[in-house]
């Protein structure tokens, strides 16, 4: 029998419109499964039981009341929030012991748009310390874990987002990605993640652009609902330093999932250059299988040069790693608290205030040089197909207790082609094609032009019809 936990968002907003299913019985349902179930899971670092069933109660007065208003899209539909972006009313850790206690007195303008589309807010998803580190481990809640096997990592840094989505434990839910903190995390759970392009989705107030790796992004079941969610997600507010193209006049990025992509020109990598980074075998083979389904659905497929060496002359890694540190750097901390961090995060602040202004601004430079130069490389293709990650899945505690040099090269080896993509600030998705001998997910990564979102929602699309995934589902579903 088709429960709540097996709709998507989409059906989810639909039958609350025709009266099918009630907001309150929506939250219920899963606010009754992050209870039984999270304790495996680890998704969530505060759970808003309150919250949303006060938020869902008032959904269901705008159903029954007598008012011209439209209804907004999500009604009544939850959405977990990532443990990065304040709630108001609602604890804010950022994964970190330093604001363990910290409580948000105002929403991020984002949070501010998913109510206004709606949405129920059930909880905070889990998130490492100041989503510095491509899993999801921290000080202030247990470890996130895979839902496909638990003594796996779900990734990170939206790995309590995508642990909950992948286990039913939420319809969909909001992520970010500053290195591929949403794509990174779906490829191991076996979901469609959406990083928009850089400008997309406004940080504003809290958020500074910085160098603009960052971004929020949705992390779905289905290709609809991630379309659904960008279209509330997506806003631009004056000051912010970057903005994406703009859709046609009354387009959505909902209307693009209805329409053929088209015969495309795609170019495809798989090798890592002079990093020297070795891809799994599994890896190789879903990458080889994507190109393969590509090729067939009658797209034009052709090998193109790696990034790392072609456009930014082998220094990509070594820069990345300055930026990344600024950014850590950027995190509030409390006068006095900074011995109470992680040490991958007191590392990376020390190498911030240990690198000269001038190695900064040569670093962005550098990096900027290669994006011009990737990005010119990149233009006749609609999109370019790599893998996702260079490794399966790996196990919890795979990254950290090494030291922080060392776990930040064991990240790197888990997740060198993604974060260029932040660095050029394309659009990217995970889209979740296959699935290892050992029946653990491995994505494979589609990348567009700036502005191009609406090309891979397309493409996705006629990929999940081609290989549909949405009724792939982990052991322990259903309890």
């Amino acid at each position: 029998m088709t429960q709540i936990h097996d709709l998507p968002a989409h059906r989810l907003a639909a039958m609350v419109r025709s009266r099918e299913l009630s907001p309150p019985e929506i939250t219920e349902h899963y606010l009754h499964r992050i209870e039984r179930f999270d304790r495996r899971y680890g998704a969530y670092i505060t759970v808003a039981s309150e919250m949303a069933l006060e938020q869902a109660r008032y959904a269901e007065k705008r159903l029954t009341g007598d008012t011209p208003d439209p209804l907004p899209p999500l009604l009544g539909v939850p959405v977990p929030v990532k443990d990065l972006d304040p709630v108001a009313g609602v604890r804010f850790t950022q994964g970190s012991a330093v604001h363990r206690d910290t409580v948000a007195p105002v929403d991020s303008d984002l949070v501010a748009r998913l109510r206004d589309a709606g949405t129920v807010m059930v909880g905070k998803t889990n998130t490492p310390e100041f989503g510095s580190s491509c899993y999801t481990e921290n000080g202030v809640a247990a470890p996130s874990r895979n839902p496909w096997n638990t003594d796996l990592s779900p990734g990170g840094s939206s790995g309590g987002a995508a642990a909950a989505v992948a286990a039913g434990l939420a319809p969909v839910a909001q992520g970010s990605d500053g290195g591929g903190s949403i794509r990174i995390p779906a490829a191991v759970c076996g979901l469609f993640g959406l990083k928009p392009t850089r400008g997309r989705v406004s940080g504003s107030p809290l958020k500074p652009d910085l160098v603009g790796l960052s971004t929020a992004g949705p992390l779905t079941r289905d290709v609809r609902d991630a379309a659904l969610l960008l279209d509330v997600m997506a806003f631009s507010r004056p000051g912010d330093y970057y903005t994406a193209p703009p859709l046609a006049p009354g387009e959505t990025f909902t209307d693009h999932v209805d329409r053929e992509p088209g015969r495309l020109r795609i170019g495809a990598y798989a090798s890592t250059g002079s990093a020297g980074i070795t891809v799994h075998p599994e890896v190789a083979a879903a990458h080889e299988d994507a190109v393969r389904l590509l090729t067939e659905l009658g797209h034009d497929v052709e090998e193109v040069p790696e990034p790392g060496d072609a456009h930014f002359g082998g220094t990509f890694t070594d820069d990345f790693q300055v930026i990344w540190a600024a950014m850590a750097s950027a995190s509030p901390v409390p006068p006095g608290r900074e011995s109470e961090l992680g040490p991958l995060n007191r590392w990376l602040r020390e190498r911030a205030r240990s690198t000269p202004v001038p190695a900064y601004i040569a670093a962005c430079a550098r990096l900027q040089r290669g994006v011009r130069s990737l990005v010119a490389a990149a233009e006749p293709y609609d999109a370019v197909l790599t893998p996702t990650l260079a490794m399966p899945p790996v196990q919890v505690g795979h990254f950290s207790g090494a030291g922080p040099e060392e776990e930040f090269r064991r990240m790197t080896a888990f997740t060198p082609f993604t974060s260029v993509y932040n660095v050029s600030g394309q659009p990217s998705v995970n889209v979740p094609l296959y699935w290892s001998a050992d029946g653990l997910p491995i994505g494979s990564m589609l990348t567009g032009r700036m502005g191009g979102e609406g090309t891979l929602l397309a493409l996705s699309a006629q990929l999940e019809q081609a290989r549909p995934w949405f009724h792939r589902v982990p052991p322990g579903w259903n309890g």
